[in-house]
């Protein structure tokens, strides 16, 4: 499979729901960033999307074009659409992404979004008018983390 190929087989698994073809993308040490959850390494990647994937219960758009890639990076263009779970505020959240690949699987994968933008549709008037301070991409960074470690905590209970 090309690094191309590779990034389409991860948003084609994405947009149906397929966590478990998502994690096969990855390599064991990868590395991920973006402004709602900050760094994550490792299995804790592949547990947020299946997280995010089991929390939307189905209420998830997933949408994806401008694929490259070539030898060592890729990048692509994709779009999320969803209710955020505390608020039942409607998102559509666009996002560009950058990969790094390593012996045919992402190594590296950063979202790049507008933490403004997506606080105001997410959070309304309190995105507005602190989206675009660091207080408010804290605040999510500690509760998504709080989340996945406790959805980790229960995935490897069971």
């Amino acid at each position: 499979m090309t690094n191309q190929e590779l990034i389409t087989h991860f948003y084609t698994s994405f947009a149906s729901g397929n966590a478990e073809a998502m994690a096969e993308c990855y390599h064991d040490d990868i590395l991920f960033n973006d402004p709602a959850f900050g760094t994550l390494k490792g299995e804790e990647v592949s547990n947020m999307w299946r997280m995010l994937l089991e929390r939307s219960k189905g209420d998830l758009k997933i949408s994806f074009s401008e694929v490259k890639a070539k030898e060592t990076s890729g990048s692509a263009k994709w779009e999320a659409r969803y209710t955020f779970g505390q608020t039942g505020r409607k998102v559509i959240n666009r996002i560009s992404a950058e990969f790094e690949f390593e012996n045919g699987k992402i190594i590296r994968h950063t979202d790049h979004f507008n933490m403004w933008k997506w606080s105001r549709q997410a959070l309304g008037l309190k995105g507005l008018l602190l989206g675009w301070t660091p207080i408010i991409t804290k605040a999510v960074q500690k509760q998504t983390n709080k989340l996945l470690k406790s959805y980790i905590q229960k995935r490897n209970e069971n």
